[in-house]
């Protein structure tokens, strides 16, 4: 079977392996996003689909657009059985979707219909969810809209950050897509239609979303700390006007108010806690401004945040 691949970070470059390592599939053409600037050096990267392409000697394509007439005439000249796509970044035209004899499929970090969009699983975390997975759909025109052929589901624990949980996904979703094409190229698989009336949506996570919001409920940010964990992040402002990253909670009480949202209410050698909406919650790993991070207890015995103090 002739494949063309697209996807762009380390979650797609997992599936992409996985097709390259089984040895039963012709991965025609890996197609990824353009190489761009990143990090504070601006430092022009190369996707982690295109790394590891690079590394098989498998021909890369980097469209700025593929609804162009140029893209799918090359993709007219290779002529897929199947399109793969995982985290790719950019809407297939229908005449692309029509293309292969397969069809296109998706490899999606979410239980569909939920979470729909762009960051699925950063929104399992913030949402509090106890369970994720991977679905894998037939493509359609809309966003994450297709009928499902194959899911796959993993409990979320109470402390399970963003990082752990994609790593986790990543390779269920690998393992998913290689036990979902051969039934597909046999026809055994039945298409299931999403039902909308349970729709939710993964919109992108922003970086007006990082500043910890001290009138929500002490849940609501230990599980923001949990989602933006190892990216975006989240902060606070201290007195002194300093950001301080929040990386490691935990809910000391779920209910009540002791304080004013934001007061410290005690710093001692486990951590410190501060008075949220609802409940408090304990924080166990910060990093202060220009270092690493670090246990909150080494932060606090540093004398830098104190009993009363009031973070912004």
């Amino acid at each position: 079977m002739k494949i063309v691949f697209m996807g762009t970070p380390e979650f797609a470059a997992a599936s992409l392996k996985a097709l390259v390592e089984s040895g039963q599939y012709e991965i025609a053409a890996v197609v990824t996003q353009p190489d761009r600037p990143k990090g504070r050096g601006h430092k022009v990267m190369m996707s982690a689909v295109k790394e590891y392409a690079l590394t098989r000697d498998l021909p890369v394509l980097q469209p700025e657009r593929v609804k162009t007439p140029e893209f799918q005439a090359e993709m007219e000249k290779i002529r897929p059985d199947l399109i793969v796509v995982a985290a790719f970044g950019q809407f297939l035209p229908k005449v692309l979707l029509d293309l292969p004899q397969y069809g296109c499929i998706n490899v999606h970090a979410s239980l569909l219909p939920r979470y729909r969009g762009a960051a699925p699983i950063h929104y399992a975390i913030l949402k509090g969810e106890k369970e994720a997975g991977v679905t894998i759909m037939q493509m359609d025109v809309g966003m994450d809209t297709g009928a499902m052929l194959s899911k796959v589901a993993v409990p979320v624990g109470p402390e399970m950050t963003q990082g752990e949980l994609h790593d986790i996904l990543k390779e269920k979703g690998a393992r998913l897509l290689l036990d979902t094409i051969p039934q597909l190229a046999a026809g055994t698989l039945q298409p299931v239609p999403q039902p909308e009336e349970e729709a939710t949506y993964a919109s992108l996570i922003t970086r007006d979303m990082e500043k910890a919001d001290w009138t929500k409920t002490a849940e609501a940010l230990h599980n923001q700390f949990r989602a933006f964990d190892p990216w975006p992040g989240s902060f606070t402002l201290l007195p002194d006007g300093k950001r301080l990253k929040l990386w490691k909670s935990r809910i000391f009480t779920p209910e009540g108010n002791q304080g004013a949202p934001g007061t410290v209410l005690q710093a001692d050698g486990k951590g410190f806690r501060v008075a949220c909406g609802q409940g408090t919650l304990e924080i166990l790993e910060c990093q202060p401004e220009g270092k690493k991070r670090m246990p909150a207890a080494s932060f606090v015995n540093g004398g830098h945040v104190k009993q009363g103090d009031r973070l912004e």
